[in-house]
C-alpha cells in the first residue's frame, strides 16, 4: 500500500493508481505528437453525473455536499469528472422518482433502499451493467471473483444484473445482555431455553436480586427493540419460515412466541405498560436504574457501553453484565440478525450515455486507495500510519474535515478497511467502564458468530424479495398486530389460540393468499439463485472474524 505523505503526493498516487486501472485509455503511447496525446486523453477521461445523500451535515465553512474539499479532491484525483445531484437522505424516493420522471435523472444513482431500485429496474428505467463491468473494469472485476456473492445480490429477476455493491464485515445487530451480578445473588446458571429464561425473569421479578426489600424488578424487558430480539428468537421478526424446502407463514412460531411473552406478563414478570413504550424510552430507563434482569435489544457495543452500561453502573455500582446466547426454542437456537455482508449501493440509469466512465468512477470509488482517503482523509494532515492502522491525529479536525463524507463512501466496504483498524478503535481501554464493554463486544462476536447456528431469518432484510406494487399494497393493509398484542394483555378472556385464529382469518381475507403464493413461487424459482443465509455464512468464513480476536 502506497502512503500519502501530502495531499500533493496523495494527489499523484491516486492518479497513477486510476492510470494502472484503465491502462490504455490514456491516449496512443506510440504517438510523438503531445497535443494530440493529450486531447485523447481529454476525450477519454468523461463525464458523469451521480447522486449524494444531502444529510445538512457539512459544516458551512466546507461548502454544500455537492460542493466541497471532498468533490474537488474526487474530480481531481479520480478517473472522469463528476457533477453531484443531492437527494436528501431519508426521502430519498420521492427526489430520485421526480428526476427520472422528468428525464433528468443521473447517471449513476447512489441508493441503499431496495424498495427505490426495484420499482425502477421493473419500470426498465435502470441499465444492466453486465457488459460494462466485462469490457470496461479491473477492480470491481477482481472483487467480483473474489466474492461471487456480489454478483448473485446484484442480479435481477431477468439474470442481469444491475446493481453495484461492497463487501462489509459481518457483525451482529442484536443480543440479549442479563445482570449476571443477579445470577450470582440468586444461585442461578445462565438460561439456555427459553423455560429457562421464563424461570430466570421470574426469580428476577419475585426474589429481590437488588436486595431493597421491595418487588419492584422486572425479569425481562419487552417494548420496542427487545420485543423486536424476542421476535427474532423465535423466528417472528419476519412472517416466513422454511419448512419441508418451503417457504410457509409460520403460524407455529408466532403462537410459540405469544405464548411466552403472555405467560410473563400473566405471571407479573414484565412491566404491565410494555405496549404503550413505544420508542422502548421507559424499559432503558428501568435498566440503568437496575430494575432489568434480562436485556434484549439491538446493540452498537461502544455505544451501548458509554451510555447505558456505565449509567447503570453510576446508578448500580456493583452491576455486572454479560451476553447470553439467543435461547433454545422448539424451532431451534439461532444467530441474531448481521450487518448486511453483501450491500448493494448503485445502479445506472438506462439513459447513461458514456457506461465505460461509470465504470472507471465505480472502479475508483471501490479501490483501497480511495476508500482509505475518503474514510481518514489525508495522511499526515488527517491521519498517520501506526503499524499499518490509520490512527486519527486530530478528532475535532477529521469531525470537521472529513467525517461529513460519509456518502461518498457508499462503495467502500467496512471488509477492505478492516486491515487499518483495530477492534479496539472504538475502545478506550484505559477507561475500565470501555474495557469492560470491550469484553462484552468480543463475547458477543464469540456467541453470535457461530457458523453452527442457523440464521434467525431467510436472508437480510435489505436482500428479501420486492413484491409487485399491488401485492405491496395487499401487504401492508394486513395488519395483524392487534390481534396479538390483545392476547398478550388480555388473560383468560382472549387467548393465544383465539388470537391466531383470528389472525388467520384476517389474513385470508386480506388477501394474505395471494401474498403467500407469491413467496412460494419467488423461493421455488430463485433459491439458488438469491442472496440467503447460506451465503451470509459463506461470507463469515471469508472474513474469519472470530480469528482476529485476542
Amino acid at each position: 500500500m502506497k502512503k500519502f505523505q501530502k495531499a500533493a503526493a496523495l494527489s499523484l498516487a491516486i492518479s497513477l493508481v486510476s492510470t494502472s486501472f484503465f491502462a490504455g485509455c490514456s491516449g496512443d503511447k506510440g504517438n510523438n505528437d503531445v497535443n494530440k496525446a493529450a486531447d485523447t486523453k481529454q476525450q477519454k477521461r468523461g463525464k458523469i453525473t451521480a447522486t449524494i445523500y444531502d444529510r445538512g451535515s457539512v459544516p458551512a465553512a466546507e461548502g454544500t455536499i455537492e460542493n466541497n474539499r471532498w468533490t474537488k479532491w474526487i474530480n481531481e484525483n479520480g478517473p472522469v469528472d463528476v457533477e453531484f445531484t443531492a437527494v436528501p437522505r431519508f426521502d430519498s424516493a420521492q427526489k430520485i422518482n421526480v428526476l427520472f420522471a422528468s428525464g433528468s435523472a443521473p447517471d449513476l444513482i447512489l441508493e441503499y433502499d431496495p424498495g427505490i431500485k426495484t420499482p425502477l429496474y421493473q419500470q426498465k428505467q435502470l441499465m444492466p451493467i453486465d457488459d460494462m463491468i466485462q469490457k470496461y473494469s479491473v477492480g470491481y472485476k477482481k472483487l467480483l471473483e473474489q466474492y461471487p456473492e456480489l454478483k448473485k445480490a446484484g442480479t435481477m429477476s431477468d439474470g442481469k444484473m444491475y446493481q453495484f455493491g461492497r463487501i462489509n464485515s459481518i457483525l451482529p445487530q442484536r443480543g440479549v445482555v442479563i445482570r449476571q451480578d443477579w445470577l450470582e445473588k440468586l444461585k442461578l446458571e445462565t438460561p439456555k431455553t427459553v423455560d429457562d429464561y421464563y424461570k430466570v425473569a421470574k426469580a428476577f421479578a419475585e426474589q429481590d436480586p437488588d436486595g431493597n426489600g421491595k418487588k419492584d424488578t422486572y425479569g425481562i424487558a419487552l417494548s420496542y427493540r427487545a420485543g423486536e430480539t424476542i421476535n427474532q428468537i423465535f423466528q417472528t421478526s419476519s412472517r416466513w419460515v422454511v419448512k419441508n424446502n418451503d417457504v410457509v407463514f409460520g403460524w407455529d412460531q408466532m403462537k410459540a412466541r405469544l405464548e411466552f411473552q403472555k405467560k410473563l406478563y400473566d405471571g407479573g414478570i414484565v412491566d404491565k405498560e410494555f405496549l404503550t413504550d413505544k420508542n422502548g424510552a421507559k424499559a432503558t430507563q428501568d435498566f440503568v436504574n437496575g430494575k432489568i434482569g434480562i436485556y434484549p435489544g439491538m446493540f452498537t457495543w461502544r455505544d451501548f457501553t458509554v451510555k447505558e452500561y456505565t449509567t447503570l453502573r453510576k446508578n448500580v455500582p456493583d452491576a455486572k453484565l454479560a451476553v447470553i446466547p439467543y435461547p433454545e426454542t422448539p424451532f431451534g437456537r439461532f444467530n441474531p440478525s448481521f450487518s448486511n455482508p453483501v450491500q448493494m449501493t448503485a445502479v445506472v440509469n438506462a439513459q447513461c450515455k458514456d457506461p465505460q466512465a461509470v465504470m472507471k468512477y465505480i472502479d475508483f470509488i471501490s479501490s483501497k486507495e480511495f476508500s482509505l482517503a475518503i474514510t481518514y482523509g489525508i495522511e499526515g494532515v488527517h491521519y498517520k500510519m501506526e503499524n499499518g492502522k490509520a490512527k486519527i491525529i486530530d478528532t475535532e479536525k477529521h469531525k470537521n474535515e472529513v467525517a461529513y463524507n460519509s456518502d461518498f463512501r457508499m462503495m467502500v466496504g467496512t471488509a477492505s478497511m478492516a486491515q487499518y483498524e483495530s477492534d479496539t478503535d472504538n475502545f478506550d481501554l484505559n477507561d475500565p467502564m470501555q474495557k469492560e464493554g470491550y469484553e462484552l463486544y468480543k463475547n458477543a462476536l464469540k456467541i453470535y458468530l457461530d457458523p453452527k447456528v442457523p440464521y434467525a431469518d431467510l436472508t437480510i432484510s435489505e436482500h428479501m424479495p420486492q413484491m409487485p406494487g399491488d401485492l405491496s399494497t395487499v401487504n401492508a393493509n394486513i395488519t395483524l398486530d392487534d390481534f396479538y398484542s390483545k392476547a398478550i394483555v388480555s388473560g383468560s378472556s382472549y387467548t393465544v389460540d383465539q388470537a391466531i385464529k383470528d389472525a388467520q382469518a384476517a389474513w385470508e381475507k386480506g388477501g394474505g393468499k395471494q401474498i403467500e403464493d407469491w413467496i412460494k413461487n419467488w423461493y421455488k424459482n430463485e433459491k439458488d439463485n438469491a442472496f440467503l443465509a447460506k451465503d451470509i455464512y459463506e461470507i463469515m468464513q471469508k472474513e474469519n472474524k472470530l480469528g482476529k480476536l485476542k
